[in-house]
């Protein structure tokens, strides 16, 4: 009786166990779908994107992987994308096109960004950067957070997660 109790339970423990792989699977293939199709844009096809006649929050996030404070602040973009799906959130690459397959996409995959990404190609970058902001130096990290009434942008890297929940808080409540 003990022989078949204990062959029930490592049955069941190994049915669960698979079940769990497979969930598991399931969800890895999901994240590695994401940001399978990087689009390129040149600034007359982004500049839309900045404008809204909503309520609803939006990120922009202007970051590349050469950009070590770019890179630092990710996780907390995406963690703050995560507690808050109702906040569209867009982290515009200004890598290299030529580097999208080779480089960007596996830096996505290898760090879970999930949010969805573009790259912006556009050379003439002194007439674009004072279009967004006539503040902005051109360095990144840069991000602007807006709705329909209210708009704010930050050259600067986020260090926390609190730190751009208590920004968008702030931001939004002027």
């Amino acid at each position: 009786m003990r022989h078949l109790l204990c062959l029930g339970l490592l049955f069941s423990f190994c049915i669960s166990c698979k079940n769990k792989e497979a969930k598991v699977i399931t969800e890895v293939k999901n994240v590695s779908e994401i940001n399978n199709n990087i689009p390129v844009y040149d600034f007359n096809t982004l500049e839309p994107l900045f404008y809204t006649k909503t309520d609803k929050t939006y990120i922009i996030n202007f970051w590349a992987m050469w950009c070590g404070p770019c890179v630092e602040e990710l996780p907390y973009i995406e963690e703050y994308a995560a507690k808050n799906p109702d906040v569209e959130v867009l982290l515009i690459s200004l890598d290299f096109p030529k580097d999208i397959e080779t480089k960007l996409k596996p830096f996505l995959k290898k760090k879970n960004i999930t949010s969805k990404v573009i790259l912006l190609d556009d050379p003439d970058a002194n007439a674009w950067i004072d279009k967004i902001d006539p503040h902005w130096s051109g360095s990144i990290p840069f991000t602007i957070i807006f709705n329909s009434k209210k708009r704010a942008f930050f050259e600067h890297a986020f260090t926390s997660t609190k730190e751009l929940e208590n920004t968008v808080t702030e931001t939004l409540k002027q």
